[in-house]
């Protein structure tokens, strides 16, 4: 803490007042307001939000404080409280916004007398001392008085000198703030004693000097909260305009309603988008039906003689046939030229994949794991190989046009579709791989498998279980939305063409964050390095 006695006040230099008149241009800044409350404070106690004539000692609070102490639990613990009687103030009821009653618990007169050297007063600080909540703070109010604290919140009672809610300010500052995260640092979490807040250094302006910085303080609080305030009902309202734009879409998926999509004042989410629009896909509200298509029934037909070739021929096995399809299974109806059928029923195979340990000195025949699918991206240079024998490399062998589905972990449903495969390659076996036929477009597929309606199926198939997994029974049972194939490549088409527009938008809405972010970061810097102008 520094004298500003001999720094002079540019009028050129941008004040406090006109920043946040300028909120706008933050607003879309992660945390703005935080950052700006934290701001006020920080130029509170660096001499920089007022002006003034003469430097601030800096006091161990040890000397500026009558009282420093903290309470207990009485005996029994929160059985033994009362409905009524004296207060017991703990953690949950220290803000920093303020005393909060909800919570209070109660002593006995009894129970009170032995904590009666916690004793509060109206307006000590108290400060929470242990915990998640650790360094919270403000001042007790009035009707606070005669109240006892538990262990976690202490006490201080400062001397007339120095001002309750000046104090209660320059501990919730982010200098302070910051030195009590560091006490949290390990797996101790150690607690703030009173040996170490004794030490806290206070600036010490003139009493008259602190009340004038409590008042501004407040009052630039004040618009904080309202701008909060601001921001929450306009973020409502946006969401608002959102759900309705999307539900508009959905009811009738025209290119005249697609422009409220991204429409340029208010912004959807881009994953809100992205589900939309897969959800329209597999219903077949995305594109329209075309009469001249074959049939979707003539596709299954097809599906079901290729498979009888490729058993005949031995390439897969003979399989149970797919139980018939009720009606209560059906989440949606699909459009005239449109069928249902079981996953099963419409791939050549759903297969666990091979059992080995990677080893990354071999590379003639590469191992696919898991951790080797990032953001549908392989980087096949790097996978590593397997000990393998031909017999094993023809029954696994990945292919062009393969799904592959993660098992567990993380990523637990997540798909893979192989377009390009460079290396000779397997599939681990915490992967499940789900080949079409010839005569099924693959790329609909995975589009399907990436769909709400998949999601949905996936979940209601792993309940009960003790941890999220997919297994090759709950695939093979699900029902797909099976449109004639020449259309299954428009759905294709369209998906692409507006998911760029969502790829656009996202990026958009990353680089609007990232300047306000820099333009905050940069504004903050000059207000907090440089003296303020202020009224």
């Amino acid at each position: 803490y520094h004298s500003s006695s001999n720094l002079d006040f540019p009028q050129d230099v941008m004040n406090l007042e006109n920043f946040f008149e300028k909120f706008e241009l933050f607003a879309d800044a992660q945390n703005a307001v935080d950052k700006m409350r934290e701001l006020v404070l920080h130029l509170a106690f660096s001499g920089k939000l007022l002006r003034t004539e003469e430097s601030w000692p800096l006091t161990p609070l040890k000397s500026l404080a009558t009282k420093i102490g903290s309470g207990a639990t009485p005996a029994g613990g929160r059985e033994s409280y009362f409905t009524e009687g004296i207060p017991l103030i703990r953690s949950m009821n220290v803000h920093f916004a303020g005393f909060e009653p909800k919570g209070l618990v109660f002593l006995s007169d009894e129970q009170a007398k032995q904590l009666a050297n916690v004793t509060v007063h109206s307006a000590d600080v108290l400060l929470n001392i242990t915990g998640a909540s650790i360094g919270r703070v403000t001042t007790a109010p009035p009707e606070m008085e005669g109240a006892r604290v538990n262990q976690h919140v202490a006490i201080i009672r400062p001397i007339k000198e120095l001002y309750a809610q000046f104090l209660a300010k320059f501990l919730a500052s982010p200098a302070i703030q910051r030195m009590i995260d560091d006490v949290q640092v390990g797996a101790t979490r150690e607690a703030l004693t009173k040996g170490m807040i004794e030490q806290f250094e206070i600036p010490l302006p003139p009493l008259a000097e602190q009340k004038r910085i409590v008042a501004k303080v407040d009052e630039l609080m004040a618009i904080c909260d309202r701008m909060e305030q601001q921001q929450k009902e306009r973020d409502e309202k946006h969401s608002a305009l959102s759900r309705a734009s999307l539900t508009r879409f959905s009811e009738a998926p025209t290119p005249a309603n697609l422009n409220f999509l991204f429409h340029k004042s208010y912004n959807i989410a881009p994953a809100d988008l992205r589900k939309t629009i897969l959800t329209l896909a597999v219903q077949g509200k995305l594109v329209s039906q075309d009469p001249n298509d074959e049939t979707a029934g003539r596709l299954l037909a097809e599906i079901s003689k290729e498979k009888c070739r490729l058993i005949a021929a031995k390439i897969i096995r003979e399989k149970d046939e797919a139980e018939p399809i009720s009606k209560d299974e059906l989440p949606f109806e699909v459009p005239f030229g449109w069928e249902w059928a079981r996953l099963s029923s419409i791939t050549r195979r759903i297969q666990y994949g091979y059992t080995a340990s990677a080893k990354t000195e071999i590379k003639q025949v590469r191992l696919l794991r898991i951790t080797d699918i990032q953001n549908n991206f392989v980087d096949w240079p790097s996978v590593p190989g397997c000990e393998i024998t031909p017999a094993e490399v023809a029954q696994y062998k990945l292919e062009r046009g393969d799904i592959l589905v993660a098992r567990t972990g993380g990523t637990v449903g997540k798909t893979f579709l192989v377009q390009e495969i460079p290396v000779l390659a397997v599939f681990a076996s915490y992967l499940i791989r789900i080949q079409g036929g010839s005569v099924f477009f693959d790329r609909y597929l995975k589009l399907f498998l990436e769909s709400p309606t998949y999601w949905v199926q996936l979940e209601e198939g792993a309940r009960g279980a003790a941890q999220p997994n997919v297994n090759g029974q709950t695939l093979g049972r699900m029902v797909v939305s099976v449109p004639p194939l020449a259309e299954q490549k428009r759905i294709v088409a369209k998906v692409d063409e507006l998911m760029t527009l969502v790829d656009k938008l996202e990026t958009q809405l990353a680089t609007s964050r990232t300047t306000a972010e820099k333009l905050l970061n940069a504004v903050i810097s000059d207000l907090t390095a440089s003296p303020i102008s202020q009224s």
